[in-house]
This record gives C-alpha cells, sequence and structure tokens, in this order.
C-alpha cells in the first residue's frame, strides 16, 4: 500500500472519530486487530470488540483536532487531542498496518499540565 493511501486512509479514520461516525472510523481495522492502552493496562482484542468499547464510551467527544500525522510504509503516528466531558487529553496512536489494515494500535492518553516558570525564557507558547 502505498504511502498515500494510507495517509487517506488515515485522514477518514479521524474525521470520521471526530463526528463520532463509529463505523466509518473502524473500517481501517483488520477484524484481528490489536489494540493496546498500556496507560491503563489494558488489550482490546479485534475490531468488533474496539468498536463496541469506543461505541459504549459515557462520553461522547466535544473536540478533536490533529496535530501531525507522521510515517512510511507500515508504521504511521498520529498525535492528537481529544476533549472528554471538558477535558482535554493529548494523544499519541501508534498503528501498524498490514493488507491495507491496521494489525496493531496503541494508543498513549496525556493529560496537560501547567509549565513551571523557570523556564519560560527558553519556550514559547503552543496554540
Amino acid at each position: 500500500m502505498e504511502d498515500e493511501q494510507i495517509l487517506e486512509a488515515l485522514n477518514a479514520h479521524w474525521q470520521a472519530s471526530a463526528a463520532g461516525d463509529i463505523n466509518t472510523e473502524h473500517d481501517i481495522y483488520d477484524d484481528d486487530v490489536i489494540c493496546d492502552y498500556p496507560q491503563s493496562g489494558e488489550r482490546i482484542f479485534g475490531r468488533s470488540n474496539l468498536q463496541a468499547l469506543r461505541g459504549h464510551h459515557p462520553g461522547k467527544p466535544s473536540g478533536f483536532r490533529v496535530r501531525r500525522i507522521l510515517g512510511k510504509a507500515d508504521i504511521w503516528i498520529t498525535e492528537y487531542t481529544i476533549n472528554y466531558q471538558g477535558q482535554t487529553a493529548f494523544t499519541v496512536s501508534i498503528m501498524e498496518f498490514r493488507d491495507r489494515k491496521v494489525i496493531h494500535e496503541t494508543q498513549y492518553f496525556a493529560d496537560p499540565f501547567e509549565a513551571p516558570a523557570w523556564r519560560s525564557q527558553w519556550v514559547e507558547p503552543i496554540e
């Protein structure tokens, strides 16, 4: 699969996720996908379980913004923010493709934190 096709599939996936289109969102996954959430120690086996888990999330996203997508060949990384019930999570998704479908995804979620004042002379705020 060419990089442009994967990027197109990823853009469709993230747009569907942001719109709450759970069926289109999960078209990108292989039936036997494995999705890991290392921070909670969970592993989800199979597209149907992943879709069911996400479909039963008690709070629908109220905001979603892809910051950037990087990748080549079979490994792709997406950085994005997602808002659930007034809380922003900075998220990284690492996807491994085979035969035009995601066979493994790992997602990391991080809460925002206040930047310490002592380093203000060396940094600029990110919008």
